[in-house]
């Protein structure tokens, strides 16, 4: 320290900073000459005490204010507001012991600096969003791509280290904010090349070139057949419904043949794949069911005059329902538009009902490598393997997180299962996640575990300012036992 200057050490930046002035990253400070961690360590609080008894704060949660006010509720010490291991020699900043049933478990606690990590975007919709794998963009710089589309779903792979690192400075700062927001649950705006204007936000409904997403499909064309061909069967001659993936057509398909249904001779373009499924019957789009289509009769390439009969009546509807028309065959055997009969209308009006609400769901993914590991233990790949083989539990703000099989602790996170805020950054750039690994204290030992740095939970609350909030009621409590395989 020269002249009051503080140089933190929690990052390979290396900021030098002023009295009473904060860092680069907005978490380290230095106040009275010390670097401090500016937030408040979070630990969340289970919901009942070991009894079972719902804790107080949770009956007078709008007037708490954030206080341990009850330490008979089960108490789990999070990343959040930690400190970090980095530079990677030193043990993680909480080693903390706790008994759950009776056990001697240790909670071992950082936030990781993840160079290596990215997010993943599932965006609820059938609309056309762009091709793969087209870049993704903020401000211009390009910091993901358009990944393989799911069932009702668009994916996006978003940062990762080669945008992080591997381009241009500003690449790498705009791939770092944008991973930030979207993984702190707060709105982004970005364009795909060749595909639409998004705007994606965890656990909100997308929106797509302006218009805000309301459902997801029911399922693609033939699907939406197979599901609903009973409720069709006597109200109607044939049914299309128009999907940008697999258009399905009723009497071809092998539920209207099921159902005796006489073939209808309305032939969709595009390629037949098999019996009443079709592909590429129109380009992608934001129309009937994800083509570029706004007149469904634009895919009828033809009609049979020796199959089809004049009164033929003809369902033409979208795999989301937002779109529908009733067609009857004139004397020319050309569709004319007529009203929609009641028993239709309440089958439209049900792919509607099966369709669940659009939303975004943020999923972030990392690697947790050197410096969380050495943190741990000295000898890291003790804890690789001990979470393999479910003996130590990984989770990320007390949110439960999905481990890849194969090397590594390569994991993955629903951000709307953490608590706000949870994520920070350091200019390097890197995303700084909460990262908890919860173990027996006797496995914590057998694989190496820093022993000497174990400290009792009641002492883990002296070191500095805590804040405390309940456990979501959806994610397990951490400490609970799970099933552990036999050891090889």
């Amino acid at each position: 320290m020269t002249d009051g200057i503080v140089t933190c050490d929690a990052c390979p930046v290396l900021c030098r900073i002023r009295p009473d002035k904060t860092g680069a990253c907005d978490r380290y400070g230095n106040f009275d000459g010390k670097l401090t961690r500016v937030d408040p360590l979070l630990v969340t609080q289970k919901a009942v005490d070991e009894a079972g008894k719902l804790v107080p704060f949770l009956e007078a949660s709008e007037s708490w204010d954030g206080s341990l006010v009850n330490r008979e509720a089960p108490v789990f010490v999070t990343g959040i507001g930690a400190t970090t291991t980095y530079p990677d020699y030193k043990p993680a900043p909480f080693i903390v012991s706790s008994e759950h049933e009776g056990i001697d478990m240790v909670t071992v606690v950082s936030e990781g600096v993840f160079s290596y990590c990215g997010v993943k975007v599932k965006i609820d919709t059938d609309r056309y969003i762009g091709p793969e794998p087209a870049a993704v963009r903020v401000d211009g710089e390009q910091i993901g791509h358009v990944t393989t589309a799911e069932y009702g779903s668009q994916m996006l792979a978003i940062g990762g280290v080669r945008h992080l690192t591997g381009g241009s400075k500003k690449e790498g700062n705009v791939t770092c904010k944008a991973m930030l927001e979207l993984c702190n649950k707060e709105p982004v705006e970005m364009t795909i090349d060749g595909g639409a204007r998004l705007t994606v936000q965890a656990g909100e409904p997308p929106v797509i070139d302006g218009v805000m997403e309301e459902r997801m499909r029911v399922g693609c064309g033939s699907a939406t057949i197979g599901i609903f061909a009973p409720q069709w069967h006597g109200h109607v001659d044939e049914v299309i419904v128009v999907d940008d993936h697999i258009t399905g057509v009723l009497t071809e398909h092998q539920s209207g043949k099921f159902l005796d249904m006489p073939a209808a001779g309305i032939r969709v373009r595009g390629r037949r794949s098999t019996p009443g499924r079709y592909f590429q019957v129109a380009d992608h789009g934001s129309g009937w069911g994800g083509t570029d289509v706004t007149d469904p009769l634009e895919i009828v390439e033809r009609i049979d005059g020796k199959t089809a009969w004049p009164g033929l009546k003809l369902l033409m509807v979208s795999t989301t329902g937002e779109d529908a028309a009733y067609y009857v065959l004139d004397d020319d055997l050309k569709p004319a538009e007529d009203r929609m009969p009641a028993e239709l209308q309440v089958v439209v009006d049900r792919i509607g009902e099966n369709c669940e609400p659009a939303l975004s769901s943020v999923l972030f993914m990392g690697g947790a490598g050197g410096s969380l590991r050495a943190g741990v233990t000295v000898n890291p790949v003790g804890l690789t393997r001990s979470v393999k083989r479910l003996a130590t539990r990984v989770t990320c703000g007390g949110a439960p997180v999905y481990v890849w099989p194969g090397g590594g602790i390569t994991l993955m996170v629903d951000v709307t299962a953490m608590p706000d805020n949870a994520f920070g950054y350091v200019p390097t750039p890197a995303l700084v996640a909460p990262i908890e690994f919860v173990m027996p204290r006797q496995e914590f030992l057998d694989f190496g575990g820093y022993g000497d740095e174990v400290v009792a939970l009641d002492d883990a609350m002296e070191r500095g300012p805590v804040r405390s909030e309940p456990q979501r009621p959806e994610n397990p409590w951490p400490m609970e036992e799970q099933d552990v395989p036999e050891r090889a």
